[in-house]
């Protein structure tokens, strides 16, 4: 596999995510669960995502931080909301990043979120929802999650 570090760079991963969570808050599905348990000051919490992302594709080893416990206190998250994340991070994602990037960063945010997911059922038999990717290498919303969406 190519490396995603020369095709992204720091900048690309900065506007990345305040663009992404930009989205989340305007999300019908996410916005009120991130509104409800965001507790620390938000630029902190943007800057811990872009040291996140930056180690997650340039390699950096800069974030810390331990993700899965912190999601596992989320309450009331449910696949829908894996499904409406990774909807919204491949959006974006296809917006920011070069066409050859994109495959890349979305198949990152694919293995993160199961992996996520698996940590929060607690059940090690448990199969995680399988997230089907576009021709055009977007991930698509589930059909259980477009119906949710519609009017």
């Amino acid at each position: 596999m190519a490396s995603m570090h020369h095709s992204i760079c720091s900048e690309q991963i900065s506007h990345f995510v305040d663009q992404f969570y930009r989205r989340v808050f305007a999300s019908e599905v996410l916005g009120p669960v991130f509104a409800e348990q965001t507790t620390q000051e938000w630029d902190h919490h943007l800057d811990k995502m872009k040291s996140f992302w930056r180690s997650v594709l340039l390699k950096s080893g800069e974030y810390k931080g331990k993700p899965v416990p912190v999601h596992n206190r989320l309450v009331g998250v449910a696949s829908r909301h894996f499904d409406e994340w990774l909807w919204l991070f491949s959006e974006t994602s296809s917006e920011v990043f070069s066409e050859e990037a994109v495959p890349l960063v979305n198949a990152a945010a694919m293995r993160i979120a199961t992996s996520l997911w698996l940590a929060r059922s607690a059940d090690p038999f448990s199969t995680p929802p399988s997230w089907k990717v576009s021709a055009d290498q977007r991930i698509v919303r589930s059909p259980e999650t477009e119906r949710k969406m519609m009017p």
